[in-house]
C-alpha cells in the first residue's frame, strides 16, 4: 500500500511549545499555499484522510476544494498527534529534564506527560493501516502530524515490533505543508 503523507501547515503558536494533541489552528495563508502546492502534485482520485485536529482538517478541506476528485476528507483520531498530557502547551525548556530522561529510558512505553506513550501512538496508527488494508485500499492521502508520520515510517520499516529505543525512532522530518510517499507492506507485520 502507498500512503501519501502530508504534514499540516505551520501552526499559530510560539516556537518551542509542546502542542501534540492540543487543537492549535494552522496559519490560514500557509494552509492555502500548501493546498495549492499539493493540489498539483498528488495522484488523482485517492481517498483523503485527516487527523481530527483542526490544523489537519483545515488543510484537508482546502485541498478537497481544489481537488474534488479526491474523496471528501475523513477525519480519523488514529492519525492524531501524540498526547503529551501535562506537558501540552508548555515550553519544551520548562519540561523537567528528569521527565525527558524517563521518556528516553523507556521510549516505547513511558507515558510522557502521563497520557500516551510512543508505542501507543504506533499501535493506534498501525490499527489505521490495518483498516486501510482490510478495505483493500491501494493508495490514500493522510494529512497528519510529524509524530504520526514518524510512526508510519517506523511501521513501514519494522511492522508491529515494539520500539526498542530512541535510536530506532525514525528521524525523518517532513516540512509543514508538504508530502512524502511511503510504501507499507503488512507482510513485515510480526504481530
Amino acid at each position: 500500500m502507498k500512503l501519501w503523507l502530508v504534514r499540516h501547515a505551520q501552526v499559530q503558536i510560539a516556537p518551542q511549545i509542546c502542542y501534540g494533541a492540543s487543537d492549535i489552528a494552522a496559519d490560514p495563508d500557509a494552509t492555502a499555499q500548501a493546498a495549492a502546492a499539493l493540489a498539483g502534485n498528488l495522484p488523482q482520485g485517492l481517498p483523503l484522510y485527516t487527523s481530527t485536529l483542526g490544523r489537519c482538517r483545515q488543510l484537508g478541506a482546502a485541498l478537497h476544494a481544489l481537488r474534488p476528485d479526491l474523496g471528501p476528507p475523513v477525519a480519523d483520531a488514529r492519525l492524531n498527534e501524540m498526547n503529551f498530557g501535562t506537558w501540552e502547551l508548555q515550553a519544551w525548556s520548562a519540561i523537567p529534564k528528569s521527565a525527558i530522561d524517563a521518556w528516553v529510558q523507556d521510549f516505547a512505553w513511558q507515558r510522557f506527560g502521563g497520557s500516551e506513550s510512543t508505542q501507543m501512538v504506533v499501535n493506534r496508527v498501525l490499527d489505521f493501516v490495518h483498516l486501510l488494508h482490510a478495505q483493500q485500499t491501494a493508495q490514500a492521502i493522510c494529512i497528519c502530524h510529524a509524530g504520526t508520520m514518524r510512526a508510519l515510517h517506523y511501521i513501514a520499516e519494522n511492522g508491529a515490533v515494539d520500539i526498542p529505543s530512541t535510536s530506532a525512532w525514525p528521524k525523518t522530518s517532513t516540512p509543514f505543508g508538504s508530502a512524502v510517499a511511503l510504501d507499507i507492506h503488512l507482510d513485515r507485520d510480526k504481530s
